[in-house]
């Protein structure tokens, strides 16, 4: 039996086409059940009437965290689905999630990925939205996090790790930090790169950088920090490493030019090396959305290894590096 949560904050056009997808699947849930997180925009209300039932949370918003689990308490299925608001699933996303966890007993989970079409047309929402689409698509199968903007999980599992944390009360990592959870009680969790779904989600410049930052980046390396470890996959496999590091020795090297111009050779070595390690999502970019996409990709996706690697120098990297040295010393003969 599937339970579709949807947990929605002032979805507007896109929680209709959310509701929509799914009524037009091949796979019907036998729950659809819509969260309302103190929506202002008649949310609740647009849900009921395409026929979703409807939790209604008051006070202020809490995040999808606290109104996925308040979803999952009232849901009778034994397989809970996750679908955001602004996601459209493909007609056939329900039936293979729920044939996938049928078929293999010892999955706890199973998430997908966004397709290669995203709605909104700005260079901003395609590039980040087909970015996200690119490591998914090149992760490992095996997955140590999960994802919920379309996955599934059993709810016997679920329940069993405490779901989610609500103490992220915006929108961050409380799925990967689920993921990690589940994995840590020896749970199996599975990336099927042929479940997709569609991204509605139009992003700005700002919004990308507010999310990419403070909703993930950050959170996230306190998240390591904590843990003492990183895992190699997805946004952080050895490309994703060696693009931050290069990443600033162009930057650090092109300013230092201007003192010692043979460094602007430096500089353009390390862009050079960069470029090759990315090329193969550069040219999936271009092949995308042409040469303006590809060239906007590749400024935007530079940008994005220097602020995410700053992050993890300053929040990640000390807590690291303090429990290194306590493992040392702790190793070291009295």
């Amino acid at each position: 039996m599937l339970s579709v949560l949807v947990p929605v904050y002032n979805g507007g056009h896109d929680l209709e086409r959310c509701l929509a997808a799914i009524a037009d699947g091949t796979r019907q849930p036998e729950e659809l059940i819509v969260i309302d997180d103190a929506s202002t925009d008649g949310s609740g209300a647009l849900a009921k009437q395409l026929g979703a039932r409807v939790v209604t949370l008051s006070g202020e918003p809490k995040g999808p965290a606290n109104a996925r689990n308040r979803g999952a308490m009232v849901a009778s299925g034994d397989i809970i689905v996750f679908v955001d608001a602004d996601v459209a699933a493909h007609s056939d996303t329900l039936a293979r999630l729920e044939q996938r966890m049928l078929t293999d007993d010892s999955l706890a989970g199973v998430f997908g990925s966004y397709d290669d079409a995203p709605t909104a047309p700005n260079l901003v929402s395609q590039y980040k939205n087909l970015q996200h689409h690119w490591v998914h698509q090149h992760g490992r199968r095996h997955a140590n996090t999960f994802w919920a903007g379309c996955g599934a999980i059993r709810r016997d599992a679920f329940l069993a790790v405490g779901g989610y944390n609500p103490a992220y009360g915006r929108p961050a990592i409380e799925d990967i930090e689920l993921g990690l959870r589940l994995t840590e009680h020896g749970l199996r969790i599975e990336l099927d790169r042929d479940i997709q779904c569609t991204h509605l989600k139009r992003w700005s410049l700002l919004t990308l950088l507010r999310a990419d930052i403070l909703g993930r980046a950050v959170p996230w390396c306190r998240e390591i920090a904590r843990r003492g470890h990183a895992p190699h996959d997805l946004n952080l496999n050895d490309t994703a490493r060696w693009s931050g590091v290069l990443s600033w020795a162009m930057l650090l090297s092109l300013g230092a030019s201007f003192w010692l111009t043979r460094l602007a050779l430096v500089a353009f070595g390390c862009f050079t090396i960069l470029v090759l390690l990315n090329r193969s999502f550069y040219r999936f970019l271009w092949q995308q959305g042409g040469w303006r996409l590809g060239l906007a990709g590749v400024m935007l996706h530079l940008c994005y290894y220097l602020y995410s690697s700053a992050v993890f120098a300053c929040v990640a990297a000390p807590g690291l590096a303090w429990r290194r040295l306590r493992a040392t010393k702790r190793a070291q003969p009295s």
